[in-house]
């Protein structure tokens, strides 16, 4: 089970949602099979800054995601930041060390997206 703060995304609507979205946001590509994925989705509020907003896609429900950016091990994070994709993070998801990954890729120009 998701946890509330998540607003779940689709194949349909995950750029529009994304590019309508102010601020910060982090997207959580998961499984509902995968037991570091439900282990990261429970740290992962505690984890962001306050104002970032918190989407989850599971890629049993949207392939199609799952491989247009080219997801092969979960969980993966994508940093969005105003809209726009920013970086794919790779961390320990620990509320400092994904805190710091943040401001790591916040400090280098955006990437383009997988």
């Amino acid at each position: 089970m998701i946890p509330p703060v998540f607003q779940s995304l689709r194949e349909h609507d995950y750029h529009p949602r994304l590019a309508a979205t102010q601020g910060l946001g982090l997207v959580l590509f998961s499984s509902p099979d995968c037991g570091t994925c439900r282990r990261v989705e429970a740290l992962l509020p505690a984890a962001v800054p306050v104002d970032a907003m918190l989407f989850h896609v599971d890629v049993q429900q949207s392939p199609g995601l799952a491989r247009a950016f080219d997801i092969f091990h979960l969980p993966d994070l994508f940093l969005y930041r105003a809209g726009r994709f920013h970086a794919r993070l790779a961390c320990e998801v620990t509320p400092t060390t994904l805190r710091r990954a943040i401001d790591v890729a916040l400090a280098k120009p955006p990437e383009d997206e997988p």
